[in-house]
């Protein structure tokens, strides 16, 4: 969609994340079927897309898949609260075993693979906040973490939403996380 603005913020859970996955539904939040999604992620060789933090990815998940492009981040686009806005570019593939040839094509001009994440994520949302989605992620060999995302053209109204959700949740406490997913799996994969 033409100037939708992903805004989010991502905190560790204490846990599993079952704890909040009942309180969500107990407060009416529906379920979305578990998926596991594999995000194959790639930084051009003349520039470190860890440093920029900027993302490159192809991202498959059951019979989908898409190649996603997300700038570099500045100080416009991560607030001192951990608040994360950036324009998102999204091209869907035809089917997921387009993906291979994604990762090929991508690789034939020069990008670089930095890694492969392998995610378990459930999806909750609330009729009564229909832009909002709260994601129960579960990473491979890092941890378990709660993503509250909205989809906006406003992103000062959108950071407040976040807000309002985690406090309603009894997340807010969490410790913040401020690094992609990609980053923390290749963290891991070091020590």
């Amino acid at each position: 969609m033409s100037g939708q603005t992903e805004v989010e913020r991502k905190r560790r859970l204490p846990d599993d994340g079952a704890s909040l996955a009942g309180l969500l539904a107990g407060l009416g939040w529906q379920a979305a079927e578990p998926v596991t999604e594999v995000d194959t992620y790639y930084s051009r060789p003349d520039v470190d897309y860890m440093e920029t933090v900027e993302c490159l990815r192809v991202r498959r998940r059951g019979d989908f898949a898409e190649v996603t492009y997300k700038p570099g981040s500045t100080a416009a686009t991560h607030s001192a609260d951990g608040v994360i806005s950036k324009p998102e570019t999204n091209v869907v593939l035809a089917s997921a075993g387009q993906a291979p040839l994604a990762d090929q094509l991508l690789q034939a001009v020069g990008m670089r693979l930095l890694v492969r994440v392998e995610k378990h994520r459930v999806a909750y949302r609330h009729p009564d906040f229909p832009d909002v989605t709260v994601n129960i992620d579960a990473l491979a060999g890092v941890g378990s973490f709660v993503e509250t995302e909205v989809m906006s053209t406003d992103a000062v109204a959108a950071a407040g939403l976040v807000e309002r959700v985690e406090k309603e949740l009894d997340i807010a406490n969490c410790p913040m996380v401020e690094l992609p997913y990609r980053d923390l799996a290749m963290r891991s994969t070091v020590t």
